[in-house]
């Protein structure tokens, strides 16, 4: 038996849904909103067409360590959402879905749910702490970024803080 894990985040932006989803289609921009620490490097040449079926290859370091991830966009949704995979990394699972909704004020409320399993159980589990502690911290500097690059003022709100299940 394995456990499986959730993260979810929500962050309401005072922007169009169409020019945040544009933000997020754009591959690049992913490096631009990952902490310095976690030493992201998309290896898949820019730009890169994103639609159903696309492949990225990323790098990715932890505490030092360069590990390789490959994600599949399982789902493309314009303007309204899509589903990244993982086929291979740190996880035994990865599915990540961006979900965009129009706000009741013409602005847009991005939301995300990662489904995530540790690898090695039940011995991964030991480090579930830990993994969840630095997921916090890199889907906080994400809102926090994702915020100051869409040109929204003012810092990350309490609804904005990931949270888990």
């Amino acid at each position: 038996m394995t456990r499986d894990h959730v993260l979810r985040t929500r962050v309401q932006l005072a922007v169009p849904r169409s020019r945040a989803f544009a933000f997020f289609s754009d591959a690049a921009n992913l490096g631009r909103i990952t902490p310095p620490e976690v030493a992201f490097s998309i290896q898949t040449p820019l730009p890169i067409a994103m639609t159903a079926g696309t492949l990225i290859d990323y790098t990715i370091g932890l505490r030092g360590i360069p590990m390789r991830w490959r994600t599949r966009i399982e789902r493309w949704v314009p303007d309204e959402e899509f589903v990244d995979v993982q086929l291979r990394g740190p996880y035994a699972q990865w599915v990540h879905r961006h979900s965009f909704t129009d706000d009741d004020r013409g602005g847009t409320i991005i939301e995300d749910e990662v489904r995530y399993r540790l690898p090695l159980f039940p011995l991964g589990e030991i480090a579930h702490p830990l993994v969840r502690y630095q997921l916090r911290r890199i889907f906080s500097y994400r809102t926090e970024a994702v915020r100051r690059l869409l040109g929204v003022p003012g810092p990350a709100l309490a609804s904005d803080t990931p949270s888990f299940a």
